[in-house]
């Protein structure tokens, strides 16, 4: 039975993992979806520019909530069902996954970001606090979430490296599992990573519209000037001596 407590254990985080709190805090707090405005990324930083920071702060705390529970949970009582680091590392990863590709919400899942500083949590104390420090200080600088996030991802391998014999012992399955969201994470933000080369990212803070967009009617109190009809042509004056 022991054999079967592994593969459970990483079930279980992949569908805790598959909770879209971005969604569903939107639902309960009756904003809207965060998949139709915006970036169209079921993630915190989209549910601010819906203007409701009460409702980001909520999605950022349970994003990252579902990425560490499962891995605290493993590491607290993991070796009595046998449950070791390459677990550990598993049900990690797993809870990542899950939030990108949400078995509950057709596969469509935002980027990952507070659930990797949650799993990163869950492995250290210290990592994920040292992880979450790089991603606010970059966001308080350059007001971009997503350099922020890329900065960050970027980084998180090499201080957990770093920190070996120090903060904590290192493990090769959690450094690999750490490795592997890093370059999900890259790879998620690759339409962002375009837009900062061409300067069009949004910043921090910015609120996206969140109404439909209405069709315009060509009225000049809408900015539209109409063409003029024929007979309103100007004529040339006639020059008579």
């Amino acid at each position: 039975m022991k054999s079967f407590f592994p593969l459970l254990a990483v079930l279980a985080g992949y569908l805790i993992g598959s909770l879209s709190f971005a969604v569903i805090v939107s639902r309960v707090m009756g904003l809207n979806d965060p998949r139709t405005f915006g970036s169209k990324n079921p993630g915190a930083t989209n549910v601010l520019r819906s203007g409701s920071k009460a409702a980001a702060i909520l999605t950022l705390l349970l994003d990252a909530a579902k990425g560490w529970l499962p891995v605290v949970l493993v590491k607290w009582y993991g070796q009595a069902y046998g449950l070791g680091d390459g677990t550990l590392a598993l049900v990690g990863l797993a809870a990542f996954l899950g939030h990108v590709f949400p078995v509950f919400f057709r596969f469509a899942g935002g980027k990952g970001v507070a659930t990797a500083l949650g799993v990163l949590l869950g492995f250290s104390g210290w990592l994920g606090l040292a992880t979450a420090l790089i991603w606010l200080l970059m966001a308080m600088v350059f007001r971009y979430s997503s350099l922020a996030s890329i900065t960050a991802a970027l980084l998180a391998p090499v201080v957990y490296v770093l920190g070996d014999g120090g903060l904590w012992l290192m493990s090769k399955s959690v450094a690999l599992c750490v490795a592997v969201m890093s370059l999900f994470l890259l790879y998620r933000h690759a339409e962002n990573i375009n837009r900062l080369f061409k300067g069009t990212e949004s910043r921090l803070g910015k609120k996206a519209d969140t109404r439909p967009m209405a069709h315009a009617h060509g009225h000049a109190k809408h900015g539209h000037r109409h063409p003029p009809h024929l007979d309103q042509k100007s004529h040339p004056k006639n020059n008579r001596p």
